[in-house]
């Protein structure tokens, strides 16, 4: 008799929420816990194989997603729960996100020649390597993670033709064909994700509104029920009064 042995999203969420029990901030629940079930049904993939391009996309992902969250310190704690639950190394995580960051601010351009040319005249392993595979490799077990490894990767080697619409689909276009990704798919999936960052953005900053109104609503209702505040304000005013000269 065969066993079923592969982990459900089930197994993931009890494993998260065991890890990190406590509420997550409501505007961030529902971009996690999709995050955390497409980070789930990519690893139980039999054709997905770890990659640290994979790893710039979930870290980069994750953190921009949950850029603001408060308390600060809850969001690397559900950073590390994810992890936990989902099996991965978070700390392998960082430092492969962190070693592809240094490797394109250190040669940019070449990063860039790389990704659409699969060519480039300086040193760039482990990423040379890496690449020419995944190009090489029709199997290649393909993620939208992935393609935010390989936007990050473009955001720091051409900010401002990334920065202008038309140029980013080109460029994401050539990455896609050289890869054997399909031209499009690159474009869909980085929409997709940049339509989710203002989403994110824009639910923060309604609930920025709401804090902010809510605060100044209680305090004019202190300043109404409390005498002596009442008190304080007139004697302020009166003492304002003795002291002009037009009094």
């Amino acid at each position: 008799m065969i066993v079923n042995t592969v982990r459900t999203v089930s197994d993931t969420k009890r494993d998260f929420h065991k890890a990190f029990p406590k509420p997550v901030n409501s505007v961030y629940r529902r971009v996690i816990d999709e995050l955390l079930v497409e980070v789930h049904l990519l690893v139980v993939n039999q054709n997905f194989a770890y990659d640290p391009i994979f790893a710039l996309g979930l870290t980069t992902a994750f953190d921009k997603f949950t850029a603001g969250y408060q308390p600060e310190a809850d969001s690397q704690a559900i950073f590390t729960a994810m992890c936990q639950a989902l099996l991965l190394d978070r700390d392998r995580l960082r430092q492969d996100a962190e070693r592809l960051n240094e490797l394109v601010m250190r040669s940019p351009g070449e990063v860039k020649n790389l990704l659409t040319t699969l060519e480039s005249v300086v040193n760039l392993d482990p990423l040379t390597g890496q690449i020419r595979a995944i190009a090489a490799n029709q199997k290649f077990k393909y993620s939208r993670l992935f393609a935010i490894g390989l936007y990050a990767l473009l955001e720091t080697a051409e900010p401002e033709a990334i920065a202008k619409n038309d140029r980013r689909q080109e460029i994401l276009k050539q990455v896609g064909t050289t890869l054997n990704l399909g031209e499009d798919r690159l474009t869909k999936d980085i929409d997709l994700y940049c339509s989710t960052l203002e989403k994110v953005e824009q639910s923060r900053q309604m609930m920025a509104d709401l804090v902010e109104a809510e605060r100044k609503k209680r305090e004019k209702l202190t300043a109404k029920t409390d005498p002596q505040s009442s008190e304080n304000q007139d004697n302020s005013s009166t003492s304002e009064n003795q002291e002009s000269p037009l009094a």
